[in-house]
């Protein structure tokens, strides 16, 4: 059975782009007679607003989508310690206590998701006194599992090569799990068989790829649709305020737009005037 999920955070009003990838997931899933999760991914610290869930809710319904709610992510910490104290344990995590800006002052090179972490901290000893995230060391990993490969419904067969992202984190010191880790056991727990999300992403998969063979999880396939882009030619995004700046479904849904011809357009391609779509 195909098993599709959208899983916003709570952090910022969904805009089109949003709108765009819950409807191919839906989409997905229905042809196939499959199941549709809407999940909150809701530990972002302070950021997170739980009233957004509910406007979530309300915009897939406005869009005319209909899903099943799973549980949110801040109902599931005690399986991220477990996987967290899983890896720490086999040494394939390590304390970092370094801030962006110590980083940054390294001058590491870009990766496809930004900054490359130069391993300051894989081996030295840390000041217990400062706050520390937990990161994977890859190359130990890489060692215990050797090469991983994953299907990508757009790109093939795709070697995982998640030493472009170098020693992500897993635990972050603000929050008791990372993006990575949370969302790689939440597909497992959640029986997803298709990762439908933005060709933004993509680079992560090697990551998470990695992760199951580590935590010995089962290995969906992804789909890695195109982004929708602003009339200034970048994708839309909550940290650009796109869920409020014209692009925003609560916005348009309360000025009266028809949300199930909004689906439908975007469905067909047909996007609002401003909107282009970046291929995948």
């Amino acid at each position: 059975m195909t098993v599709t999920r959208f899983a916003p955070s709570p952090n910022g009003p969904l805009h089109l782009g949003h709108a765009y990838s819950a409807v191919i997931a839906h989409d997905r899933a229905k042809e196939w007679g499959g199941r549709f999760l809407l999940r909150i991914e809701d530990i972002d610290g302070a950021r997170s607003r739980p009233e957004l869930a509910e406007a979530f809710r309300e915009d897939l319904a406005w869009l005319g989508l209909t899903w099943e709610d799973v549980p949110a992510q801040s109902t599931r910490l005690a399986s991220y310690d477990a996987a967290a104290r899983n890896l720490l344990e086999r040494g394939l995590l390590y304390p970092c206590t370094c801030t962006r800006a110590e980083i940054e002052a390294l001058e590491p090179h870009l990766g496809p998701e930004g900054l490359v972490y130069p391993g300051t901290c894989r081996d030295r000893p840390i000041d217990p006194t400062r706050p520390a995230a937990l990161r994977l060391d890859i190359e130990r990993a890489l060692a215990q599992v050797g090469e991983v490969w994953w299907d990508d419904e757009i790109a093939g067969r795709v070697l995982a090569d998640p030493r472009e992202a170098g020693d992500v984190v897993i635990v972050r010191k603000d929050a008791p799990a990372s993006y990575h880790l949370a969302v790689t056991l939440d597909d497992a727990a959640d029986g997803v068989t298709v990762v439908t999300r933005g060709q933004d992403l993509f680079p992560a998969t090697g990551v998470h790829r990695l992760l199951q063979a580590l935590l010995g999880l089962p290995v969906p396939r992804w789909y890695h649709h195109g982004l929708l882009m602003g009339e200034d030619g970048k994708k839309l995004a909550k940290s650009r305020r796109s869920g409020e700046r014209g692009y925003g479904l609560a916005e348009l849904r309360s000025s009266g737009v028809d949300g199930r011809a909004l689906a439908d357009r975007l469905r067909c391609g047909d996007f609002p005037a401003g909107i282009t779509l970046a291929s995948a």
